[in-house]
């Protein structure tokens, strides 16, 4: 790997402003997902050097709440400043870990600068309140204070920004912060923790605890009475796991899990422009995005212009090492995961789904191509397979065909998630009725791309609670005080 600053790519964690090897001087190999190779062996840390993060975080948090806005936010603009100037660099580091191709690797580095940039400002804009008192003698006023001590797991799928996104309003607000990437996928938040020294960012701010054992590090996270928040991406099964051992503590948490998210073509739609934002929206990174779409509905007048228009644009996809320049399809992150999306197609298949279309994959000499799945379409899904009940995590676009509003409506809200969702219409009377009436977090109304730092990102039911970006995010970081000021 060629960079321009190679002081970007290290093994060690960050402890309390220093590089470290761990106390057992233990390491991992983070390995290329399109090539199996090793990448760099970084250092395994332990819960005991978990312990000594949380501690770091801890003494620092004092300084580091007793700074004005404006010198918070001087250094967080520093630190998003230096990562836009090394964005190649962080690009090529991305990919080489996650798989993804360059020119969606670079869109996260900027969308995740995004967060820095954007919270940056919003801390000078947390305001309290001044309360009518019930009588003359008294005053009553609020204020907003930084939580503590914020601890994060991060996943693989967007290394660089579903850091960025948390770290961003913890320390705006005033909070410091440990972080625990995931072992797929280090070396994106080790950068970001290289440039958040450079930027002046105080010793023990901002800790990075790297670990092959997620339990391990989760563990102490969630126990320790010095952690007054987790905020946690991934899984629903994991984040309930997460929930139960907060309860110990009581302590404050974000969830962003699991999603299923519908996307519904109505016959009024403009097909073109739902094309287009289905390609965004089910193909990026692959499909393993939370936000990715899951289960495609189009209306049956429409289903064959669809499906045939479908089918053309993905002929555009090319499958293969991300660091190639025309690729747009990268390899998933594991052979499991590419089995897991296998046994999903097989079983739709199995059950009635035609194949409509399915790409090949363009491996290079040297590519594992048991890591990699080739862009597929099918059509004739229905809910009893498989397909539409879990996340696929993979460039598979499944198609169920339904005739009424009513009818998808129906369709889209049995789930047990509701993060992200989308429909297609040119009715604004549909606009507004099956906008309020779709469950989740998020709703795209004729666009695929929905996420970005002025919005708030997050979703309901089984899919989790808090939100990130937008006025809204830096509040999951704040308490509020109560103040009552008597003998006026």
């Amino acid at each position: 790997m060629q960079l321009r600053n190679p002081n970007l790519l290290r093994g060690e964690s960050y402890i309390a402003g220093m590089w470290q090897q761990g106390e057992d001087l233990q390491t991992f190999a983070v390995l290329n997902p399109a090539t199996g190779e090793t990448i760099l062996n970084v250092a395994d840390l332990n819960d005991r050097d978990a312990e000594r993060a949380i501690a770091a975080a801890h003494a620092a948090k004092p300084g580091w709440a007793a700074l004005t806005v404006k010198e918070r936010a001087k250094l967080l603009r520093r630190w998003f400043d230096l990562i836009m100037e090394n964005q190649d660099d962080l690009t090529l580091i991305l990919t080489t870990e996650q798989g993804k191709p360059l020119a969606e690797a670079k869109g996260e580095i900027a969308y995740g600068a995004s967060y820095i940039e954007w919270f940056a400002e919003e801390a000078k804009r947390v305001y309290g309140d001044i309360i009518a008192p019930p009588n003359n003698s008294q005053r009553l006023f609020v204020i907003k204070q930084a939580i503590g001590v914020v601890a994060s797991i991060t996943p693989w799928n967007f290394p660089n920004a579903m850091l960025a996104r948390k770290a961003a309003p913890a320390l705006a607000a005033g909070c410091t912060f440990v972080a625990k990437p995931a072992h797929e996928t280090p070396l994106s938040a080790i950068a970001l923790a290289v440039l958040a020294e450079q930027a002046g960012i105080p010793a023990g701010v901002f800790n990075i605890v790297c670990s092959s054992s997620a339990p391990t590090i989760g563990k102490v996270m969630t126990s320790s009475p010095l952690v007054s928040k987790l905020s946690f991406t991934g899984s629903t099964q994991v984040g309930k796991t997460l929930l139960e051992q907060c309860a110990g503590t009581v302590k404050k948490t974000s969830m962003e899990l699991g999603g299923n998210a519908p996307f519904i073509v109505f016959n009024d739609a403009n097909l073109d422009l739902a094309i287009k934002g289905l390609m965004s929206s089910k193909f990026r990174n692959a499909g393993q995005t939370c936000v990715c779409t899951n289960r495609i509905y189009v209306q049956r007048e429409i289903h064959e212009a669809f499906v045939e228009k479908l089918s053309t644009a993905m002929e555009a996809l090319h499958t293969g090492n991300g660091s190639r320049a025309h690729v747009n399809i990268g390899p998933l992150i594991t052979t499991k995961a590419v089995a897991k999306v296998t046994s999903l197609v097989d079983d739709a298949v199995t059950k009635g789904a035609k194949v409509i279309y399915q790409a090949k994959v363009d491996t290079n000499a040297g590519d594992i191509d048991t890591h990699f799945y080739p862009p597929t379409l099918i059509s004739g899904v229905n809910k009893d397979m498989q397909i539409s009940r879990d996340e696929i995590f993979g460039p598979v676009a499944a198609i169920s065909i339904f005739d009424t509003e009513e009818e998808v409506l129906a369709s889209a809200n049995d789930t047990e998630f509701g993060l992200a969702s989308y429909f297609y219409t040119s009715d604004i009377s549909r606009v507004w009725r099956f906008g309020e009436a779709l469950e989740y977090g998020i709703v795209g109304i004729n666009e695929g791309l929905i996420s970005n730092e002025m919005a708030p990102f997050g979703g309901i039911k089984e899919s989790g609670f808090g939100r990130e970006g937008s006025k809204y995010g830096i509040e999951d970081y704040m308490e509020i005080k109560y103040m009552c000021l008597g003998g006026i």
